[in-house]
This record gives structure tokens, C-alpha cells and sequence, in this order.
């Protein structure tokens, strides 16, 4: 009888999403960062961000805050801890994937 192979880490409904999973990617690698950024870096309307955002926001995946640069007020966003092993084991679940599709 064939061993039994262990079942995929599970799939996150809430990253899976391509520009929230895009999202993550970018805060884990950056860290704290400015909307603008965020937005140019997924050419993005500030919009189409700010929805994106607050999913994230809801799952408690991420953390937004404001702060004033030159007089005007700036968005950023983080990862939370929740949202960081969130986003970790998603990529976990894609790797297993693709290596599942190389075999």
C-alpha cells in the first residue's frame, strides 16, 4: 500500500486574493509602509488599495496608521503577527503546490 502523503498546508481565502497576497508580500519584505508606495508598487488606484487594505484590516492581518509628513497626513500599513504567520503559511500552501506540480 502507498504511503499516504501528507495534506497541503491550508489555502488562506483572505490572501489568496492577487493583490492582497501582492499586499503581504510587500509588508513582510518592508515592513511599516507608506500607502503611496504600496499603491505604486502595485499600480493601484488609492481605491482599489484602501478595499485591499481593509480586508486585510478585518482579518487582523495587517495594521494601518497615519501619520503627518510636511503638514500632510500619510498612510501606512504593517503586518501583524497574526498576519505575518497568515501570509507565511499561504506560501507554504503555494510552494507545496508547485511542488506537487513538478512531480
Amino acid at each position: 500500500m502507498p504511503a499516504r502523503e501528507s495534506p497541503l498546508p491550508a489555502a488562506d481565502d483572505v490572501i489568496h486574493s492577487p493583490y492582497r497576497l501582492r499586499i503581504c508580500s510587500l509588508l513582510h519584505r518592508l515592513g511599516d509602509t507608506e500607502y503611496q508606495l504600496l499603491r505604486d508598487s502595485l499600480d493601484i488606484s488609492p481605491s482599489v488599495l484602501s478595499k485591499h487594505l481593509k480586508r486585510l484590516e478585518e482579518a487582523g492581518y495587517i495594521q494601518l496608521s497615519s501619520r503627518t509628513v510636511n503638514t500632510r497626513p500619510h498612510g501606512w500599513a504593517s503586518l501583524t503577527e497574526t498576519g505575518r504567520k497568515a501570509f507565511l503559511s499561504h506560501v507554504a500552501y503555494l510552494e507545496q503546490i508547485i511542488r506537487y506540480a513538478e512531480t
